[in-house]
């Protein structure tokens, strides 16, 4: 059964090329959210789980690893082309990382460990080429550092990282 007021979700997911996961009467999809453009010239996307709240409107419920600019928790308006508006910001920051070579299962370990106090959630693909954090924001941006900082200095290869969810298009922090 629908929920009143609310009425095919599975369709918004649907029309916006997403699909749904779940049962019928459920609002979760994934939702293709795009990255930039490959040497081909041809788009690149990042699939992310969702709920669907509206035609073209959709909750977060994962950040991103490549995607900049949002974060579990975060409301978006996703056109059909995969470009998107942040409408309300939810909780969380989003930390991306990148190593070279990719991370070793130690790696996702320790920052796993080191985010369990600050109520982080650290996710990774199979091959570990990056490492997304979602993290609420409210314990600041000197102890989600800090704790970047610490575990990149611990780990065998080259870290890259920073927020992707906390810099404006004009490359200025958001008023968080």
């Amino acid at each position: 059964m629908k929920e009143a007021g609310f009425l095919g979700a599975e369709r918004f997911c649907d029309d916006a090329g997403m699909s749904i996961e779940s049962s019928e009467s459920s609002h979760h999809c994934h939702v293709a959210l795009r990255v930039g453009f490959g040497g081909s010239g041809k788009p690149v996307f990042e699939t992310l789980p969702a709920l669907a709240v509206g035609p073209g409107r959709y909750e977060l419920t994962g950040s991103p690893g490549m995607v900049e600019g949002c974060a579990a928790g975060d409301l978006l308006e996703i056109d059909a082309d995969g470009c998107f508006r942040v409408e309300r910001r939810g909780p969380n920051f989003c930390v991306q990382a990148f190593g070279e070579p990719p991370f070793d299962a130690g790696a996702l370990e320790s920052l796993t460990d080191a985010f369990a106090s600050l109520g982080g959630l650290v996710e990774a693909p199979a091959d570990r080429r990056f490492i997304v954090v979602t993290v609420p924001a409210a314990v600041g941006f000197p102890a989600v550092e800090a704790v970047m900082r610490t575990w990149a200095a611990g780990v065998s290869v080259r870290v890259e990282w920073g927020f992707g969810n906390v810099f404006g298009p004009d490359g200025e922090p958001l008023n968080r």
